[in-house]
């Protein structure tokens, strides 16, 4: 039986219980991965672990955990240490599209211009999307470093990084600052052998877009805005993610690739 290549491994997966998060925890478990996902809501963290170990027999833990708080993010690692022993992949995938979004559900479209948006709201989406991953990944590596094992941190950026989306202003600010702090950390990392790198999907099938593939002009317009004429998969984000997290990719860190379907080349 062929050896998989996160054998061995702990990953710990925020956003675990849908989308991207979700997909990322199957690949990884299907290539041999203990998994520790994370999410808020305590029947879809369970439903999620559910299926994870109904598809592919392996192990897998949850914890309820709000990115947006430190202490939350700390237990989180703790938990997983104490779990499985030792954490060597981590997936920062817990994100909103805005502040309404409420993650597993059908959500908004791109209609929240700047100039309408109170402060509270801009603030919401920078706290989850950039200071929630900048929490998850500060808290992992110091796990990492005590443990003096090396490491793999990948984080979720977006296209919309690099590609501006009115209507969306404050995630496509929160997604820039996630590729640049994923460029940064993965600097003051090296000398503790730990790589951080990102993916930047473009329009993926996910609870996240439902909201725009369920209207005709907002389906239109994902299509239109990918040269390749079809929204990605969770799967195919996933593959990415992979890549990233296991050995393949040992000569790569402070990349962010971007599986698009050539809504942007870099």
């Amino acid at each position: 039986m062929a050896v998989g290549r996160l054998e061995n491994k702990v990953a710990v997966i925020t956003g675990g219980a849908s989308g991207i998060g979700k997909a990322c925890a199957l690949r990884f478990a299907e290539e041999g991965a203990e998994i520790v996902i994370s999410d808020i809501g305590a029947t879809r963290l369970e439903e999620a672990a559910q299926e994870i170990r109904n598809t592919t027999n392996g192990r897998v833990a949850w914890v309820e955990a709000d990115v947006c708080f430190a202490e939350q993010i700390e237990d989180l690692m703790q938990q997983a240490i104490n779990e499985f022993g030792h954490i060597d992949v981590v997936v920062a995938a817990a994100g909103v599209s805005g502040a309404n979004y409420v993650s597993g559900a059908e959500n908004e479209s791109l209609d929240h211009q700047l100039i309408d948006q109170p402060l509270e709201n801009w603030n919401r989406v920078l706290q989850i999307n950039l200071t929630g991953v900048m929490l998850t990944n500060k808290y992992a590596a110091r796990h990492m470093i005590a443990n003096g094992n090396p490491g793999s941190i990948v984080n979720i950026a977006s296209t919309a990084a690099r590609v501006a989306l009115p209507g969306a202003v404050d995630y496509c600010v929160s997604k820039a600052g996630v590729a640049m702090l994923t460029n940064a950390f993965a600097m003051e990392m090296l000398e503790h052998n730990i790589r951080v790198n990102a993916i930047g999907p473009g329009f993926i099938e996910t609870p996240m877009t439902q909201g725009l593939q369920d209207d005709a002009e907002g389906a239109e317009m994902m299509v239109a805005m990918t040269p390749m004429g079809r929204l990605g998969t969770p799967l195919e984000m996933a593959n990415c993610a992979l890549y990233l997290a296991c050995d393949e990719s040992s000569y790569t860190t402070g990349s962010t690739l971007y599986p698009n379907g050539a809504m942007f080349i870099s």
